[in-house]
């Protein structure tokens, strides 16, 4: 048996390259949000009211199931095949979700469109990787700190935008010119070397991560809501997850290429990484779907309002990625980020106990700004450190199952924090109580952020490599 070997060509890449990479990370993160300002057009004239959520879910099912095989897939068969590979499946299912004629086919369709986009996390993570290195890569990948929180927000703004002055349906079609540009760019400028392998799939492995990832996703989405926490339902799914956990990790541990190497947590510092990617999405996408509830109803702000809103946080994490990325890029230290990300992001978590009923829209949103920072302190380390601790061979790898990790801790982050917040809430629709419910969010995400703080302290200085190779 031997091993994917992949090495960039002493040419360097232009920044038109590392622009086209980036742009396959930008439409996955804009379809995650850009349909739901579409949803009550497309149920108006699709109809399926009762499976609506399905056409989020579907996709988001299918991004974080398919994450770390498309990372493997790389490490085995070719990175740069891989990422165009998952371009081609991307676009041919945004083309399908333009045709639909029913939900049906609109959920089916944005299950293919979201088997392609966790391909195109994955692959642009770990050809920048690649083509870079870790130190190189800090300084491209910081952009990616800039874009993810960029097309969080202006996926809603588009969509609504599309929807209103065209059709729905151009919310699908809109990604198929952006995709071919980015199909032309890598197509034509990545050049990479590559070494056939002859290894044999892991399938066991593959079906047991998937089970396991479609049943925390549906554990996290249903639990509280669809179904009590206590129902037989989530209760299965909680035993069906844990089962096929352990599964997982007896098969990756006899598998010739396992989809996530078990000797990559060898490395004390790629394991820390995880962590603080898991705890830092359950932190962002936790914070980031409440903290609009106190916008809109006790503020009695737009759903776009709200969301303008959140730009504090968002900028607050886009701007210490991009500095992150320069000074660790240049040769500097890196452990004291995640360090003071975690205090920083504790203290800006319990600084939302200060919004009440009267706090002015503008104040309520510059409070969200050092949780911003504290995150982004978070999350550009992880990566940097993910990238530093993976031999070559295992870079797809490596990526895919941070982006999966950081994916996880999102929705499970979602659910437990919902179940908090309803609870503090009382039902109670009113501002008391969204206040109640959202102060309570913000003891469990600063409960997060200091988890955060304390497993940075297990960060050891490595420098970082300089080459991929």
């Amino acid at each position: 048996m031997t091993t994917l070997t992949e090495r960039a060509e002493a040419r360097a890449p232009s920044r038109l390259v590392i622009a086209g990479l980036l742009l396959g990370i930008v439409i996955a993160t804009l379809d995650g949000t850009i349909v739901g300002t579409a949803l009550p057009v497309i149920v108006d004239d699709l109809g399926g009211m009762n499976h609506l959520s399905w056409v989020v879910t579907a996709y988001l099912l299918a991004t974080a199931v398919t994450t770390p095989l498309w990372g493997k897939i790389g490490d085995l068969y070719g990175r740069k095949g891989g990422y165009l590979a998952s371009i081609v499946v991307f676009l041919a299912g945004s083309v399908l979700c333009g045709l639909a004629q029913d939900m049906g086919q609109l959920i089916a369709f944005r299950a293919a469109q979201g088997i392609g986009a966790g391909g195109l996390f994955v692959g642009a993570l770990s050809l920048v990787g690649t083509l870079l290195g870790p130190a190189g890569a800090g300084r491209a990948q910081s952009l990616i700190g800039v874009l993810l929180p960029a097309a969080m927000i202006g996926g809603p703004l588009l969509g609504g935008f599309l929807t209103d002055q065209l059709d729905w349906r151009w919310v699908f079609y809109v990604n198929v010119p952006v995709g071919a540009v980015a199909l032309a760019v890598v197509g034509l400028g990545v050049r990479v070397r590559t070494e056939r392998v002859k290894a044999p799939v892991d399938l066991a492995g593959a079906a047991l991560l998937t089970t396991a990832i479609l049943a925390l996703t549906l554990l996290s989405t249903w639990a509280g809501t669809t179904y009590a926490w206590t129902s037989p339902q989530v209760g299965v799914l909680a035993l069906v997850s844990v089962a096929a956990l352990a599964g997982f990790v007896a098969v990756e541990r006899r598998a010739a290429e396992p989809v996530i190497p078990p000797r990559l947590f060898r490395d004390r510092n790629f394991g820390v990484a995880q962590v603080l990617s898991f705890i830092a999405g359950a932190a962002m996408l936790g914070a980031a779907t409440y903290l609009p509830q106190y916008m809109q109803h006790v503020r009695g702000m737009s759903s776009t309002g709200s969301g303008l809103l959140l730009l504090p946080l968002m900028l607050g994490m886009m701007g210490a990625q991009l500095a992150i990325g320069r000074r660790v890029g240049g040769g500097g230290r890196y452990r004291h980020y995640p360090l003071a990300g975690g205090a920083l992001a504790t203290a800006g978590a319990l600084s939302l106990l200060l919004l009440g009923t009267g706090t002015p829209p503008w104040a309520a949103s510059a409070l969200t700004l050092a949780l911003g920072v504290g995150l982004g302190c978070l999350l550009q380390p992880a990566m940097l450190i993910t990238m530093n601790s993976a031999e070559p061979r295992d870079i797809g790898a490596a990526s895919g199952t941070q982006t999966l990790l950081r994916a996880v801790g999102g929705s499970l982050g979602v659910a437990v924090l919902g179940a908090v917040f309803a609870q503090r809430a009382h039902g109670d629709p009113g501002p008391a109580g969204i206040v109640a419910g959202l102060h309570g969010v913000a003891i469990g995400t600063a409960l997060l952020c200091a988890a955060a703080f304390a497993a940075a302290r297990l960060v050891r200085e490595v420098p970082l490599r300089l080459t991929a190779s």
